[in-house]
């Protein structure tokens, strides 16, 4: 065999050599991963962005966008709201506290506020522990004194 043949011997035979595997996909964590070797499909049953009504054709991009002339602010805003009467804790539940020791005269003035006046939605759990406690007292006075 000529040096020529030995050369095209051997292409012929590195050209028929089986190629290596592609390397596996990395190992991902988690709960729904679904098959590895099939192709992702697209999100079925969940609304799915689509342009404003009158945009013109071209890239649309989703999110918070700027009206034209107008500054947008960045950051979170700083809400600051006032302390709570009675050591922070509110008034409903200084009532409902007090309740235990003033016959539960409290507690029916704090269910007459939760019912007939304005309040800070902040304090309304108190309120309504008083209520609640307003209405147990009142079942157990009524038991009592039937018995």
């Amino acid at each position: 065999m000529s040096e020529a043949e030995k050369e095209h011997h051997y292409q012929h035979h590195v050209d028929q050599q089986p190629s290596a595997p592609p390397p596996p996909p990395p190992h991902q964590y988690g709960t729904f991963q679904g098959v590895h070797n099939y192709p992702p499909q697209p999100v079925i049953g969940f609304p799915q962005p689509v342009p404003p009504p009158g945009a013109s054709g071209g890239h649309y991009v989703h999110g918070y966008q700027a009206v034209p002339g107008y500054a947008v602010a960045e950051g979170r805003p700083v809400v600051r709201e006032r302390r709570l009467p009675c050591c922070g804790i509110g008034i409903g539940w200084f009532l409902f506290i007090v309740g235990f020791f003033l016959a539960a005269i409290p507690w029916y003035v704090g269910a007459f506020i939760l019912l007939c006046a304005q309040y800070d939605n902040r304090e309304k759990p108190g309120y309504v522990a008083c209520l609640i406690a307003a209405i147990i007292g009142t079942i157990a006075v009524i038991f009592g004194v039937t018995s």
